[in-house]
């Protein structure tokens, strides 16, 4: 369902890699952390799986598709197929739940019957049933949460990818945001989420996949959060378990600039406009 081969990204002006040749295959349905310390590379893992980014080596394939392949106009619909969930909410303040769910599906066309049955019907697998017509400021940051979650889930995405979701909780917040979330998996989405909450990780014991300088260090089934004894500043000679065999970056990767905003702007849940 994801597969990067042999991935790198360099930003202009940094002087290493983003990501430093990294081959990794996520398959349907899988629930999988993505842990590793800020600047470690988590982020540009998410943002080329959204095409927000290209890489500056190697290939990805997302749901079928040679991410190279695809065209800056046809961008918006395989971006249809993925949901997204911050730290942050992203809410429209001015609109009530149920609309700030619905503005997806309408984004993407679908017909007012449509949304008046799937927006229901995610909102109580959120535990929202209640919450339609209140708008953002009137709900805990965990109802906000599940607002977001629940407009990233309601087109039924092959892909979530939630980065940080709990971030800004509290415990017992955040183990209600993960019932969700596993709820929304075991119905057949495949759930990538990027986060630092060691608590949730041991608890669940899912696939942890651990990135450090760029590099995955750590792939493992019904793992939990310990961080890898490679210290960081010997990740360039010290052995790397889940690369590929070539893993040495080649000595001038290509240098990517930001991507261009015709490439990115498009009909994106999280880029909500009032």
């Amino acid at each position: 369902m994801i597969l990067f081969e042999d991935v790198s990204k360099m930003y202009r002006g940094a002087p290493k890699p983003a990501l430093n040749n990294v081959s990794v295959n996520v398959g349907a349905g899988e629930f999988v952390f993505l842990v590793g310390a800020s600047g470690s590379g988590k982020s540009s893992f998410l943002r080329l799986i959204l095409k927000e980014e290209r890489p500056s080596a190697g290939e990805i394939h997302v749901l079928g598709q040679d991410l190279r392949r695809i065209s800056s106009r046809k961008v918006p619909q395989f971006r249809r197929s993925l949901g997204v969930v911050f730290q942050d909410f992203r809410l429209l303040p001015q609109k009530t739940v149920f609309d700030n769910v619905a503005y997806t599906l309408r984004v993407i066309g679908k017909s007012p019957g449509f949304i008046h049955e799937a927006v229901p019907d995610i909102l109580q697998t959120v535990g929202l049933a209640q919450k339609a017509k209140n708008f953002p400021h009137e709900l805990s940051g965990g109802e906000q949460q599940r607002v977001a979650i629940a407009r990233a889930a309601v087109n039924k995405p092959a892909i979530m990818l939630a980065d940080e979701p709990t971030g800004n909780l509290d415990p017992a917040t955040s183990a209600g945001i993960m019932n969700v979330l596993s709820r929304i998996n075991a119905s057949g989405t495949t759930v990538i989420m990027a986060t630092h909450d060691s608590g949730i990780v041991n608890q669940m014991q899912r696939r942890v996949i651990e990135i450090a300088g760029g590099r995955i260090v750590r792939d493992e089934h019904e793992g939990g959060y310990e961080t890898s004894s490679v210290p960081l500043g010997e990740l360039d000679t010290a052995p790397i378990p889940i690369v590929a065999e070539n893993a040495d970056a080649p000595a001038q990767l290509p240098v990517a600039q930001a991507s261009d905003p015709d490439d990115v702007a498009s009909e994106f849940p999280w880029e909500l406009r009032a």
